[in-house]
């Protein structure tokens, strides 16, 4: 699923509350929110990891955290959630 501009939203104001019809910037719907301006949106938009790049990024940390457990060494928290999560 190809991001949009919730996603963008989200990651500039991580508990806005938003909402969507359809898939365009004059479909964000804001709910008591002041709205974050088009090119704001697009710029962040750009910014984001794809789904390809994020999934390749959770891959890297498994491995690291495999590497780590069987040397005996410490996990950061991101490593150690790849495995209770």
């Amino acid at each position: 699923m190809t991001k949009g501009y919730i996603d963008a939203i989200k990651a500039i104001k991580p508990n806005a509350q938003v909402g969507s019809e359809g898939n365009d910037y004059e479909g964000i719907i804001w709910f008591d929110e002041t709205p974050i301006d088009k090119a704001t949106l697009d710029t962040k938009l750009a910014e984001l990891p794809t789904e390809q790049e994020e999934m390749e990024a959770r891959e890297n940390l498994k491995a690291s955290a495999k590497a780590k457990l069987i040397s005996g060494e410490a996990l950061t928290e991101d490593e150690a959630n790849t495995i209770v999560l």
